[in-house]
Formats: structure tokens, C-alpha cells, sequence
């Protein structure tokens, strides 16, 4: 199980591109690696576009962006073009990446337990070690004084 502190698991995952991407490609980069359930779904489009409107400040501080589902290749390629994203997404249709991060297990849907992703984010440092860890994250929270973004909410970790 992942833990702050703890070195990242490595992976090995295709692009929307068809190219494979490892941790070791973000070396000397903070990388925001967050896993969703499906390309083309409501909540997963604005976590989707939050992150891909926040690049420009995470370019800034060397940091970089990568979606992670059990989706195709195929499929990541259309939802990047559909939403004119900016960010890197991976399929993981093994499923092995979301397990070794802990975003893949027993959740509830509608009151139903079941088996699938289980939304969440992880900070890894530019040396690959896990800074931050978010668990069952909630795309947008509405407040009193307006609506707070999770991938808004990432970046100001990253500022501190």
C-alpha cells in the first residue's frame, strides 16, 4: 500500500498516443497522478478540464499532469479531443497501476458495493516520493462562498 514518505510504485502505461510513459519519465518533476473511473462521464470531463486549465501554473512549477483509468487508448484520445484537453492520460486496462496506488477496490454506488475505481489523487516529488495523498476525492464541493476545485485545491499544495 502507498504511504507519504514512501518511494511511488513504478509504472509502465500507454498514452492516448499509443507511447508508453513511465514514472521515470517525470523524474526532476512533480507529477499529479489522478485515477478516474471513465472518459466521457460527467464528473470525470470537469476534474478532466480542471486540471487541463490549471497546466500553464503547474508548467510554471515544474509539475505535470497524468489521468489515469481503465479505459482504452482509443478512448482517451477521443475524450482529449472532445474536451480539448491538455493534460496526459493513461489506460490502465490491467487495472495493475490503480492497485498498486490503491484506486482500485471494494466502493458504493447507489447504496451497491461493488468493485472499481475508486477516484482519487496522489503528489509524487521530483525525486518519486509520495508527498500527498487524496482518497475518495469529490471532483467539485460546493461552499458557501462559491464552488472549491480539487485539481485548484492540488495546485495550492504544490505552492506551499
Amino acid at each position: 500500500m502507498i504511504a507519504i514518505g514512501k518511494k511511488a510504485p513504478a509504472f509502465n502505461l500507454l498514452n492516448q498516443d499509443g507511447q508508453e510513459v513511465s514514472l521515470e519519465n517525470f523524474k526532476g518533476k512533480h507529477l499529479i497522478l489522478y485515477f478516474y473511473p471513465k472518459d466521457n462521464t460527467s464528473g470525470c470531463a470537469k476534474e478532466a478540464i480542471d486540471f487541463s486549465d490549471i497546466k500553464e501554473k503547474l508548467d510554471k512549477i515544474n509539475a505535470e499532469v497524468a489521468g489515469v483509468s481503465p479505459d482504452s487508448v482509443a478512448s482517451h484520445k477521443k475524450f482529449i479531443e472532445k474536451n480539448k484537453l491538455k493534460i496526459t492520460l493513461l489506460s490502465d486496462k490491467e487495472k495493475k497501476t490503480m492497485k498498486d496506488y490503491g484506486a482500485w477496490g471494494p466502493k458504493k454506488v447507489c447504496g451497491k458495493e461493488c468493485e472499481g475505481v475508486i477516484r482519487s489523487t496522489v503528489l509524487i516529488s521530483q525525486e518519486g516520493i509520495i508527498e500527498k495523498i487524496w482518497n475518495n476525492v469529490k471532483v467539485r464541493t460546493k461552499k458557501k462562498t462559491g464552488e472549491v476545485k480539487h485539481a485548484e485545491n492540488v495546485l495550492e499544495k504544490l505552492l506551499k
